[in-house]
């Protein structure tokens, strides 16, 4: 499960290729974690980046303390939980621009959190659902869920996670089928962009003792 990311740097040239999107013009922070805000893309006519908060809030949330749990969508079941349905049936789907995520590997027998990028540095971006309901300010406030499918088998997620945990993998958009992510409609047709990514277009590694226990603000 993700619960750790890098949106793309505010300043970043390679925005563009993101559903041909600008730069945010908004602030966020360099790593996102639950209950953060982010940028995503929607289906609109600007494919400019909106802001977001990181984990799912439908419109009977109390409070964001949901989006602690909240920030992953498993596909086998968005359509059924309370919190991914609605969303799910509207077909609020969006970009997750990203230039890197993290996860777990236990590999050493501890949990020591990697690093999984591009291999050639770019941005890409992340399957993921949003939803909006009025704030406290009774502004719109927006937020997401990552969409997540079964990582089992694959060369780099396979890697990632406690053992004895189920593998799971976010769901990378290849860059030509950015559009039609945004606007599909049947849900044949969204279910058949849900794969696991390339792991020959991907790397993975330690991240610095520095940045392994970095603590949300």
């Amino acid at each position: 499960m993700c619960s750790r990311y890098q949106p793309p740097h505010v300043q970043l040239a390679d925005w563009d290729e993101i559903a041909g999107s600008l730069p945010p013009t908004f602030e966020f922070k360099p790593e996102c974690f639950p209950g953060y805000d982010a940028p995503v893309i929607l289906n609109d006519v600007s494919r400019a980046p909106v802001r977001a908060c990181f984990g799912m809030l439908p419109h009977w949330a109390k409070d964001e303390k949901l989006a602690r749990q909240t920030y992953n969508a498993r596909t086998e079941t968005v359509a059924e939980k309370p919190s991914f349905r609605n969303a799910w049936k509207k077909r609020q789907l969006c970009l997750v621009p990203a230039q890197a995520f993290m996860e777990p590997n236990y590999e050493t027998g501890k949990p020591v959190w990697w690093r999984i990028h591009r291999a050639d540095a770019k941005p890409f971006a992340l399957a993921g659902i949003w939803e909006s309901k009025r704030g406290e300010d009774d502004r719109p406030r927006r937020s997401f869920s990552m969409l997540t499918i079964p990582g089992a088998g694959h060369p780099i997620m396979d890697r990632m996670h406690a053992p004895g945990d189920e593998k799971r993998s976010v769901v990378v958009v290849p860059a030509e089928d950015y559009g039609r992510w945004l606007e599909a409609k049947d849900e044949d047709e969204i279910r058949s962009m849900l794969h696991l990514f390339d792991a020959g277009q991907f790397t993975a590694e330690q991240l610095p003792k520095t940045e392994r226990n970095v603590k949300k603000a």
